[in-house]
């Protein structure tokens, strides 16, 4: 905790940082929703209500970013060194800087929800099922923290961090169902679209959120989205937080 603390309020005196985080999603909803929208069609449904739990999950899983370069500027400026002398466990480093990021992420899916009120989106499932759509988009955006904090540690460049956090993203959240329902496309691209982990997010999302969805499919995960999507956020983690943790203690020793 008083890594995670160290973190926010480093943060905090870097406001641009903070702010430019915060203008991406409001960017993302303003052009799905009111210029790519109108031409994205999408038979008997709301798009604007289609449209938001994708946007979620998009920058939910984009907090690799984050996590990436946060971690490999510690690296890069000695202070891995550092703490490597205090009597404190190697987790405790990668662990609060998940948990600091996790943070900023609940702020920006605060803001992206109030932005999705004001573009059309509503929750129409009940309060305990809303909370639940939350949760599940927290504990995505917990899994892939591990996941940029794994990246981020083996390059260790910030700047090789930022890319290599990314790129990777962009087939994987297009390849999904969080803009068009996976019907539309090829069969091969369509099977890969129906076992993507951010269609099983998307998917649980809209039903706990109560908004139109598509699903044509026989897949286990779009047949069960929210099992599906509890299943891989535990997989995510179980694979990349032993791995993170490991590639610190690897670059402590060195």
């Amino acid at each position: 905790m008083i890594i995670a603390w160290r973190n926010i309020r480093g943060g905090m005196r870097v406001p641009d940082t903070q702010i430019y985080m915060f203008i991406q999603p409001i960017m993302f909803v303003v052009l799905f929703a009111y210029v790519f929208g109108g031409a994205i069609p999408v038979d008997g449904v709301n798009y604007r209500e289609y449209l938001m739990a994708g946007i979620f999950a998009q920058t939910m899983a984009f907090a690799v970013a984050p996590a990436s370069v946060g971690l490999a500027d510690d690296m890069h400026k000695g202070l891995i060194d550092r703490f490597r002398s205090l009597p404190m466990a190697r987790s405790g480093v990668i662990a609060g800087r998940v948990v600091s990021d996790l943070c900023s992420q609940f702020i920006v899916l605060v803001i992206m929800m109030v932005c999705g009120l004001i573009v059309g989106w509503r929750v129409n499932n009940g309060v305990l099922p809303f909370l639940g759509g939350v949760g599940l988009m927290l504990l995505f955006a917990f899994a892939m923290l591990w996941v940029g904090a794994f990246i981020g540690l083996s390059v260790g460049n910030p700047q090789v961090a930022a890319s290599a956090g990314l790129i990777w993203l962009f087939p994987v959240v297009f390849l999904s169902n969080a803009f068009v329902p996976p019907s539309t496309m090829p069969t091969i691209v369509q099977n890969m679209a129906e076992w993507n982990p951010i269609s099983a997010i998307v998917a649980a999302a809209r039903d706990l959120f109560g908004n139109e969805s598509i699903i044509v499919s026989d897949a286990w995960p779009m047949q069960h989205p929210v099992p599906a999507a509890l299943i891989w956020c535990a997989l995510i983690i179980v694979i990349f937080a032993p791995l993170a943790v490991r590639k610190y203690k690897a670059a402590a020793s060195k």
